[in-house]
C-alpha cells in the first residue's frame, strides 16, 4: 500500500497544499487543493473519497473533481464515505444547485456519479484488501479520523482536525499495531487561546494528549499553520523528544 500525501498544510501559498491523502490509486482521504496537482489520468482512477469533515481546506477540490472527472466514471460513481452529519451539511451547503450542481443526482437519480456510503464512528470499510475504519475526535464540526491497514497487516493513522479528546486514542490503543501516526498540530503555543476556540492542538495539548498513546509509532504533524511551522515543531520536540515528530510535507511517500 502506497501513501501520496497530497496535502497537508494549514494554508495555502507557494508549495503549500491543503489536507489530502492518496492510497495506492484509487483512495482518497479528504479532498483539498492538493488533488488539483494530479493529472486527468490519475484523477479517473479515484473511486472511494473518506471526508473526515466538511471544513473548506478538506474538501475544496471535491466539487471540481466531480465535475471533472464526470465523462470518464463509466457507470462507476465516486464513492463518498462520512458521517451522516457530513452528508447532510454537503447536501444542504455544497451540492444544493446554488453553489454546486447536486452531484449525487446527476445525470440522474439513481444512476449519479458521486454515491454516499455514510459510516459510523468504529466501522470499517473494506476495498481490495485495504481496511478503513472510522475513529470520533473532537473538533468545531462533527469530525473523525481513520486507521488504514494494508494487506500485509500494516497501519497508519489520520487524525484529520481534531483538539484534546479520549476516543481517537483509544480506537488506535484497542489495536496491537500502528507503524505511522499523521496528527494535527495547527497552532503554536502562543496561540493556545486561539487553538482551543478553534479545536485545534497545539503543542502543548497535543503532548499531553500523545501520553495516551501506547504504540511508538512513527510521527509525522500535519495542518502546520504557514509562517509557524518551524515554531511548532521545535515546541512539539522539546515537548515529546521519545516521538521525534517530524513534519509532514506535500510530496511525501509511504509505502506499507
Amino acid at each position: 500500500m502506497q501513501i501520496r500525501v497530497l496535502g497537508c498544510s494549514g494554508g495555502i501559498g507557494k508549495g503549500l497544499r491543503t489536507t489530502s491523502l492518496l492510497i495506492d490509486d484509487d483512495i482518497l482521504i479528504d479532498c483539498g487543493t492538493g488533488v488539483g496537482d494530479l493529472t486527468m489520468d490519475e484523477l479517473v482512477k479515484i473511486r472511494h473519497i473518506f471526508i473526515t469533515h466538511t471544513h473548506l481546506d478538506h474538501l475544496a477540490s471535491l466539487p471540481l473533481l466531480v465535475d471533472t472527472v464526470f465523462d470518464h466514471l463509466n457507470g462507476e460513481p465516486i464513492k463518498l464515505h462520512l458521517l451522516p452529519e457530513s452528508l447532510k451539511t454537503l447536501d444542504e451547503h455544497l451540492f444544493n444547485w446554488k453553489l454546486w450542481p447536486d452531484f449525487f443526482v446527476l445525470p440522474e437519480a439513481g444512476s449519479a456519479v458521486m454515491q454516499p456510503c455514510v459510516m459510523e464512528p468504529g466501522k470499517i470499510a473494506k476495498i481490495r484488501g485495504r481496511e478503513i475504519e472510522m475513529i470520533p475526535v473532537e473538533h468545531a464540526v462533527p469530525a473523525v479520523g481513520y486507521r488504514v491497514t494494508s494487506e500485509s497487516g500494516k497501519t497508519f493513522a489520520f487524525s484529520g482536525d481534531s483538539c484534546e479528546n479520549d476516543t481517537f486514542w483509544e480506537g488506535l490503543n484497542k489495536h496491537s499495531r500502528l507503524d505511522i501516526l499523521f496528527v494535527e498540530c495547527a497552532y503554536a503555543d502562543h496561540d493556545k487561546t486561539l487553538s482551543k476556540l478553534a479545536r485545534h492542538y497545539c503543542p502543548e495539548s497535543l503532548s499531553a494528549d500523545m501520553k495516551k498513546l501506547t504504540h511508538q509509532p512513527e510521527v509525522y504533524i500535519t495542518h502546520l499553520k504557514p509562517g509557524d511551522e518551524a515554531e511548532i515543531l521545535l515546541e512539539l520536540q522539546a515537548a515529546m523528544p521519545d516521538r521525534n515528530p517530524k513534519a509532514l510535507n506535500t510530496g511525501d511517500s509511504f509505502q506499507l
